[in-house]
């Protein structure tokens, strides 16, 4: 069963990307006591997440943190060195955190994650984009498969 609005989000172990190589940390530790935009995608460097999903955020990165948001965060289920080679593609700077789920245990511990499979994939994460505030799920905007609407930056920025 997935996440819903007013839980908490689990706490989990992950990896930040950073110019100096991965960085061990917990969901529990990035998300405490900050109000947070938190995206997910299914991979990095895929066509929408690397056309639209990724870029939205960069774009509206300022317009957000206008909105009184501490952190815009990014999670996908790769590890810390490919979302930092992403990083680096995209001209993200620090706007954005990059977290690295590389096992998926965050999305399945959330119950966002997705069987692609058929596509090569393996289990990945949902599109989905949440407003978080003080590790709970304040706001939720998980896509229908294959979607892009509801979790792009502008719709997020929109409900802020």
């Amino acid at each position: 069963m997935s996440i819903v609005v007013g839980e908490p989000v689990p706490d989990v172990a992950i990896f930040l990307a950073s110019p100096d190589g991965p960085v061990a940390a917990s969901t529990g530790s990035v998300f405490a006591n900050k109000h947070v935009v938190l995206f997910a995608v299914p991979g990095a460097f895929t066509p929408t997440c690397s056309a639209k999903h990724l870029p939205g955020f960069v774009e509206k990165a300022d317009a957000i943190y206008a909105k009184g948001i501490d952190l815009i965060a990014c999670v996908s289920v790769n590890d810390a060195f490919v979302m930092a080679a992403w990083v680096a593609q995209h001209d993200v700077g620090e706007s954005i955190a990059m977290i690295g789920d590389g096992n998926g245990a965050f999305v399945q511990a959330m119950g966002l994650d997705r069987d692609m499979s058929e596509r090569g994939m393996g289990y990945r994460s949902q599109r989905f984009a949440m407003v978080i505030k003080d590790g709970v799920v304040e706001k939720s905007f998980v896509e229908s498969p294959g979607g892009y609407s509801v979790s792009s930056a502008e719709n997020v920025l929109s409900q802020l």
